[in-house]
């Protein structure tokens, strides 16, 4: 099982001695780039980097590598090259079709076969970066059970941006639409940790604090960072606060203390609650107070 993240901060596949600054910056895990990072002429080297890098071992957070995009035969080299125990995700670029997801699997499959892991071990992150991928989001989200931190891109200018036809806003009106179809679609298809594409404005912490928020109330549970700049607004942006989970336990205790009595619903700070309240309240303790 892939651990749950807030933050996955993108790296260089050729500056993978930038990774100790993704951890100092506190990020949940890591995505080292193939592909739009790197230059063409580069990406043969980098591919030998960050082979070299989860050859290593022991990685001090979850690796995930973008590969290239099926079109390429560069993707077929990136995954031979980088499928190990160290390697938590495979992320691929403009997924369009089943078909697409079924490739990148069995492959993943035989190249774990090889490194003698169990097939299924590595996770897959599907990016929906065409207008053909985000229609097919659920689809392709339970094309594979590997499916793990999938979810709705808006950057700024990028590949969404051409294939639809809208004008990127730093307030993310044109996009929420989508974004919220697509957390729908990979909820409904059980993905377990939903995240939201990144901020490219680097130096604008207030407009990046907002687009999280936006994000986390619509129901994601992670977001992709450009900067290490990012990772603190992003972590706090998705991470409940002590108050918020200092009343969750209260709930919980308040709805067990009305169980106990024979009660199916109580009054609870001024609202009417049930076990639905407190079923709510159960998994957000677990996940962040364990």
């Amino acid at each position: 099982m892939t651990p749950p993240v807030r933050s996955l901060l993108f790296v260089p596949g050729n500056r993978t001695a930038w990774v100790p600054k993704a951890v100092a910056a506190g990020a949940d895990a890591v995505i080292l780039d193939l592909e739009d990072a790197v230059a063409a002429a580069d990406r043969s080297a980098a591919r030998a980097e960050v082979a070299e890098l989860l050859a290593a071992g022991n990685p001090e957070l979850p690796i995930v590598v973008r590969v290239n995009g099926l079109h390429d035969r560069g993707a077929l080299d990136d995954l031979s090259a980088i499928v190990g125990p160290a390697l938590t995700a495979v992320m691929v670029p403009k997924i369009e079709s089943v078909a697409d997801v079924h490739v990148v699997d069995r492959l993943l499959g035989w190249f774990e076969a090889d490194a003698g892991l169990v097939v299924g071990t590595i996770g897959l992150v599907p990016v929906l970066e065409t207008a053909a991928g985000i229609r097919q989001a659920y689809d392709l989200a339970r094309a594979s059970t590997r499916t793990v931190y999938m979810g709705g891109l808006g950057v700024k200018g990028g590949d969404v941006e051409r294939s639809l036809g809208y004008r990127w806003t730093p307030e993310g009106t044109e996009t929420l639409a989508l974004r919220s179809q697509v957390l729908l679609d990979v909820r409904a298809a059980g993905v377990p940790n939903p995240v939201t594409g990144m901020w490219s404005e680097i130096k604008d912490l207030d407009g990046l604090r907002a687009f999280a928020a936006q994000s986390r109330g619509l129901g994601y549970e992670g977001m992709v960072a450009i900067h290490p700049s990012h990772v603190a607004i992003v972590n706090e942006a998705f991470t409940p606060s002590a108050a918020e989970l200092d009343a969750d336990a209260a709930l919980v205790a308040a709805m067990e203390e009305g169980a106990a009595a024979g009660r199916g619903a109580v009054v609870f700070d001024g609202n009417m609650i049930d076990e639905a309240m407190a079923a709510t309240a159960r998994r957000r303790l677990a996940r962040y107070r364990g």
